[in-house]
């Protein structure tokens, strides 16, 4: 029972170790929660599924590191997507009836995110 014990704790331990790393938003994240964005904010389709990723992304990104994480990732994603309309993508949030910390547009500054 003593070896049970043991096992337990270690078992307990390493949760406490693994689970807020486990629980970090990543780019892959916000990049597929988003996907569906995609074609309106290219203007080549309706909101679509859109809106469940956003409101999907703002429930994920709980800590201020993790908005920051999305603030810098959603940037990138803009540059390196062509065809991006930058004003639907500021306009998204009220679209969907949600409200993020910071405006979505290529001159954020993420690292004063919230």
């Amino acid at each position: 029972m003593e070896m049970f014990g043991k096992i337990a704790c270690f078992v307990l331990l390493c949760m406490v170790v693994v689970a807020p790393h486990a629980e970090a938003l990543s780019c892959g994240q916000v990049t597929s929660g988003l996907a569906p964005c995609l074609p309106y904010l290219q203007g080549s389709g309706p909101l679509g599924g859109c809106c469940g990723g956003v409101k999907g992304l703002l429930g994920a990104a709980k800590t201020p590191e993790d908005r920051k994480t999305a603030c810098t990732c959603l940037k990138s994603a803009a540059n390196s997507i062509k065809g991006i309309d930058t004003g639907k993508a500021a306009g998204l949030p009220g679209v969907c009836g949600v409200n993020i910390p910071y405006k979505i547009s290529p001159s954020t500054d993420c690292s004063k995110v919230q």
